[in-house]
């Protein structure tokens, strides 16, 4: 038997050696015609399904190429396409030396102009912000972004830690898995915001994105509803992921991630094209994965998939299908809402006493949440100066299981656990039509955007109707003596005579927009003058619950934006101010007297002006930017009193205002080869101006809202890669950290302030690249600090951290 197994093996090796004699490789490097390294370029040999990219040095390989005379196809959007003849040698490699691409006037609106990117952090050119094809230094409107390098980068597992990238945003809790809002919370200038965007499209998630299939990540700042109506965005601003898309040739990677807690983590990217011209082009990005929690129960476990689809009938019409599914399960994540309505015992979250190893729950009790996202695109060149974008998306996200909480009942932390059965399904569908043309109009220069869009939101819930008491803890853990033991068959039979929601209801959008940016000065000028002005008109239907007629409702809100940017050194720094605005329905909710009380569409407006800057031939670019916004028409939570002043009940009221204001800054550095630096400083101010509940435990007068997280954030990340010249080459490190001033996650007259303490977060990585593998080691928390964050709650984080990644690029 061992002699067969040898002579199996040496037959194996023989033949492999006669395949690969019989074949060559071919390899080269891709650079624009100023210079600079262009990464991520499509390299095809024409008619075969063999291709490359480049990778962060501008080169790429082609292995195994049979012997013969190909065709090199080099593509990358933005660039005029080459060809080149090449004959792949027996036995040999054949090195293309340098290729140079030259910068195309026109492309197609689909594709994303990432420009001559030197940092491998900078993703900065975005159709998504403005719907245009605008380069950020002629945008007037501020966005960060967190590219797939930056993700790899940082061995980033989770979508809520590739956000920590991002200048003045900070999360104010994890997502919850309940229905309707489960996606995790973010704070952004002052407002909170959901990640509910991908490719600038509705996409809803009770959970939480998977890091696989993002090729960036946009974090819009401000108000955005001119382009992206109301029932999404915020006033902080909007985030929205940008998905992976196929490419010419074939290629792919695969990883494996492990780490403290039982983190076990698979990963698959593959491309290829599925004909032998190139028209049909398929990638596959899939992720499985298991984490347990530090604490004494808690898990999370969740299979990704996401297969996208490309066909380009001719040089005038591309299709593009983009299909994600997750299903995701997990525990409850220890919650705990501090008490809003009595005098707290101790004004500091290191006071309460809180053991943060103790999770209030067990594995038995779990919340399932599959999602299941599709979009589909058309695009047309209508004519040279005119194109047409078609998009359909559809949305259904459920929650099912058991939601808990731990709810402090009288201001001493003696905590109160409630749970109910959750079982809701919500179901969008967004349907829009944009025109986009550029064109010259009386020597001034357009680009302009006319769209239509509808959207509908359909909540079917079947969640129990009450919340219902099966216990009570202490901080530190120790259990109330009435306490249900933590499993179903105790809970279901707690729950057993709760009532059930039979609610459905269903509420339609129809946008009209229009926006056209004016370049001032001619082409040829040294300088650059433009104006922005956009429109959106939203009407808004609300047919309410379908068992209940007096919850309809309709409204009508406008929507305008307008932006200025003068650039006095051209492409290199830009001086810009912009008036924004977006908006937010109200449903009619019934007062105290059991009238319906109908309320006016919220309004927030900012004013911004800020400096950005794209300097030493793009290896130091910056923002900074102050602004301002006031939300009126807020409609705030109002405590009903009784005679002798005890609170029975609340009630909605419209009359309020509020105010944030503060000043952001970004940084991203390339100083030298194979150093990249990304970095951020915010400073918030938010205020009630005006309120209809003084005094109470919400929204007072003076106070700064709950939701508004802290007043100063910072975060720094910089990661070195050892060079050619050097007998480390492949090897690299990184390092950085993130910080968070106090938050006032309490603030009113009645509680005093409650205080989450400030608090540095340092991350550190070592890791070893070529271009067919890579090995990664990275440290989260490395000196082990204790922490919370919250919004009206605490929330312990996770201690310390090691993750060990290794992935093979094919």
């Amino acid at each position: 038997m061992k002699k067969v197994n040898w002579l199996f093996a040496i037959a194996f090796l023989c033949a492999s050696n006669f395949i690969l004699a019989q074949s060559g490789i071919i390899n080269g490097k891709v650079i624009s015609n100023t210079g600079n390294i262009l990464e991520n370029v499509n390299v095809a040999l024409k008619n075969t399904n063999l291709g490359a990219k480049t990778i962060a040095d501008g080169t790429f390989e082609i292995s195994n190429v049979p012997v013969g005379t190909y065709t090199l196809t080099i593509s990358f959007i933005g660039y005029t396409s080459k060809q080149i003849s090449v004959t792949a040698t027996e036995g040999q490699t054949s090195t293309m030396g340098d290729i140079v691409l030259n910068k195309s006037v026109q492309s197609l609106d689909e594709v994303m102009v990432n420009g001559d990117r030197v940092n491998k952090f900078s993703r900065k050119e975005s159709i998504a912000v403005s719907k245009l094809p605008l380069g950020n230094l002629e945008n007037t409107q501020v966005y960060n972004t967190v590219s797939a390098e930056l993700i790899k980068d940082q061995v980033v597992t989770t979508f809520d830690d590739a956000l920590n990238n991002v200048a003045g945003l900070d999360r104010l809790w994890e997502s919850t898995g309940r229905a309707n809002d489960g996606a995790g919370y973010f704070v952004l200038r002052g407002f909170e915001a959901q990640p509910n965007f991908s490719n600038g499209l509705p996409a809803l998630t009770n959970g939480s994105p998977d890091p696989i299939n993002i090729d960036k990540i946009e974090v819009i700042k401000g108000p955005s509803g001119t382009l992206y109506g109301g029932p999404l965005t915020n006033y902080g601003g909007l985030i929205n992921i940008s998905t992976k898309k196929p490419y010419q040739g074939f290629g792919g990677e695969v990883s494996y991630t492990t780490g403290t807690y039982g983190l076990n983590r698979i990963t698959a990217d593959i491309n290829t094209n599925l004909d032998e011209e190139g028209k049909y082009l398929f990638r596959l990005t899939s992720a499985y994965e298991y984490r347990g929690s530090w604490q004494d129960a808690g898990f999370k476990r969740s299979f990704f998939v996401a297969p996208t689809l490309s066909y380009r009938a001719n040089d005038r019409l591309s299709f593009l299908i983009v299909a994600e599914y997750k299903n995701g399960e997990q525990t409850n994540q220890p919650f705990i809402f501090l008490n809003r309505a009595t005098p707290s015992a101790v004004l500091n979250a290191d006071d309460v006493g809180i053991n943060r190893d103790r999770s209030f729950t067990s594995n038995d009790l779990t919340l399932k949440n599959p999602t299941f996202n599709l979009q589909a695109q058309m695009n047309y060149k209508i004519s040279e100066h005119w194109n047409s974008q078609t998009a359909v998306s559809r949305g259904v996200t459920k929650s099912t299981g058991y939601y808990s909480f731990l709810f402090d009942v009288d201001g001493q932390f003696n905590f109160a656990q409630f749970i109910k059965q959750e079982n809701s399904t919500t179901e969008t569908t967004n349907i829009q039509q944009n025109f986009r043309g550029d064109f010259t109009l009386g020597g001034l220069r357009n680009k302009v955007l006319i769209g239509v869009d509808y959207f509908n939101r359909t909540i079917t819930n079947n969640s129990d109707t009450n919340f219902v008491t099966i216990g009570s803890f202490r901080p530190d853990g120790t259990a109330g003596p009435t306490n249900l033991p933590l499993n179903r068959s105790s809970v279901d039979g707690a729950l057993v005579n709760n009532p059930i929601n039979n609610i459905k209801t269903k509420e339609h959008v129809y946008g009209f927009y229009a926006s056209d940016q004016l370049d001032i000065l001619p082409e040829e000028s040294t300088q650059k003058l433009s104006v922005m002005a956009s429109l959106r008109v939203d009407i808004f239907d609300n047919e309410g619950d379908q068992f209940n007629e007096d919850d309809d409702y309709d409204q009508t809100a406008v929507s305008p934006k307008f932006g200025l940017v003068y650039q006095p050194i051209k492409d290199q720094v830009s001086i810009f101010g912009n008036y924004q605005n977006s908006f937010r329905n109200v449903a009619p909710n019934t007062s105290a007297t059991g009238e319906l009380i109908t309320f006016d569409p919220e309004q927030g407006n900012q004013y911004e002006f800020g400096v950005k800057t794209d300097l030493f031939d793009k290896k130091l670019s910056a923002t900074v930017s102050y602004y301002n916004i006031k939300v009126k028409d807020r409609v705030f939570q109002n405590v009903i009193l009784d005679n002798t002043g005890t609170p029975i009940g609340f009630e909605f009221v419209q009359g309020g205002e509020v105010e944030s204001k503060g000043f952001e800054l970004e940084i991203v550095a390339n100083p030298v080869p194979g150093l990249n630096i990304i970095a951020g400083y915010s400073h918030n101010d938010s205020e009630i101006l005006t309120s209809t509940n003084n005094p109470g435990p919400f929204d007072e007068v003076g106070r700064r809202p709950d939701n508004a997280g802290p007043e100063d954030l910072a975060n720094l990340w910089a990661s070195y890669t050892f060079q050619e010249s050097s007998a480390l080459k492949g090897f690299g490190l990184g390092a950085g950290f993130n910080y968070a001033s106090d938050r006032k996650t309490l603030d009113s007259s009645i509680t005093d302030t409650f205080i989450i303490p400030s608090y540095t977060i340092v991350n550190t990585s070592l890791f070893y690249q070529n271009k067919d593998y890579r090995v990664a080691l990275k440290l989260n928390n490395a000196f082990d600090k204790e922490y919370f964050r919250g919004w009206s709650t605490l929330n312990a984080q996770q201690p310390r951290s090691l993750l060990a990644s290794v992935s093979y690029r094919f």
